[in-house]
């Protein structure tokens, strides 16, 4: 619980900053229940205006939360949200940040990952981000390789990058943690790419590898039965949108030099890339799906309109 402890210290007071004359909400579930605990016990310690808020873990990544819990986001000053399923690209979290709540997601976070990944020198995380994405944001075109497989082309348009720098201090602000990432939902792409990393919900790829073809923006062929399954099943909700091509991801946390298995924390890894499936609404998007499948690759090689991006390292 110590470890824990610190963890959540660095989470409320120096990520969120969260001040007394503030509302907070911790939104949890069943199999999180330790770590909201801990995120709550430092809130209520600054705040008398903190709850807690837990329900059962959702069915998939991406899907809507109870009305009570989108309630709870929306209704507070300052949220955090650790879960087993991901709450980061839903209408209740973007309807909770437009509305001026600031706050962040910790979709499918563990203890390990909750205290390794908040370990971390968060000033240098913003300084990666800062110079990754002044490289990347005027960009018409990225293209992704690597020895593996992947080339795979991305049209930029007028889609706007993002950064995931852990500093939710702000209103309406948002982020992911543990955090470090430079981001955006491309228009279309284009090509092949191969995931040799972490990837939902086999964890830690060793010794195998997942192939996605991409055609205008759509994928159009999964390699793998399971995740093929759970897109099939994202369609019949919401049919072509599921397949849709949904973010390209560059990790800027240099903290973490080894992938462990999870999501959240493996598409931080300074010098990876990370492809994802699905919805895109909440990351300046306009597809909307249940589903929001990331997919983690190792050493590529990055062109920005052309010439090779210099990856963060740690």
């Amino acid at each position: 619980m110590t470890q824990l402890r610190s963890a959540a210290e660095t989470a409320v007071r120096q990520c969120l900053a969260l001040a007394e004359d503030e509302s907070c909400a911790i939104v949890t579930d069943d199999e999180r229940q330790p770590i909201g605990e801990a995120l709550y016990g430092v809130a209520r310690e600054i705040t008398d205006d903190a709850t807690i808020v837990r329900y059962p873990p959702g069915e998939q990544h991406g899907a809507e939360p109870p009305a009570p819990v989108a309630a709870a986001l929306g209704g507070a000053d300052a949220f955090l949200a650790p879960t087993t399923k991901s709450l980061s690209h839903t209408r209740a979290r973007s309807d909770a940040t437009d509305g001026g709540a600031r706050g962040a997601t910790l979709p499918g976070i563990t203890e390990e990952v909750f205290v390794t990944g908040l370990d971390a020198d968060y000033d240098r995380i913003r300084e990666e981000c800062k110079r990754t994405l002044e490289r990347v944001a005027d960009a018409d075109e990225v293209r992704v390789t690597t020895d593996r497989g992947t080339d795979v082309t991305f049209a930029i348009g007028d889609r706007e990058w993002l950064d995931d720098t852990g500093d939710v201090s702000e209103p309406g602000s948002f982020s992911n943690l543990p955090a470090g990432e430079v981001f955006v939902s491309p228009e279309s792409a284009d090509g092949r790419y191969v995931v040799d990393g972490t990837m939902r919900p086999h964890g830690l790829l060793e010794g195998r590898e997942l192939e996605f073809v991409v055609e205008d923006g759509y994928v159009t062929e999964i390699s793998d039965d399971e995740i093929r399954r759970q897109v099939e099943a994202a369609a019949e909700e919401a049919g072509d949108a599921a397949y849709n091509l949904a973010e390209l991801g560059i990790g800027t946390n240099v903290g973490v030099t080894d992938l462990v298995g999870s999501v959240l924390l493996d598409e931080k890894a300074a010098g990876t890339v990370h492809v994802a499936i699905g919805d895109d609404a909440g990351i300046g998007g306009d597809t909307e799906a249940p589903i929001h499948q990331d997919g983690i690759i190792r050493d590529p090689t990055v062109f920005v309109d052309g010439e090779e991006l210099e990856l963060p390292s740690a």
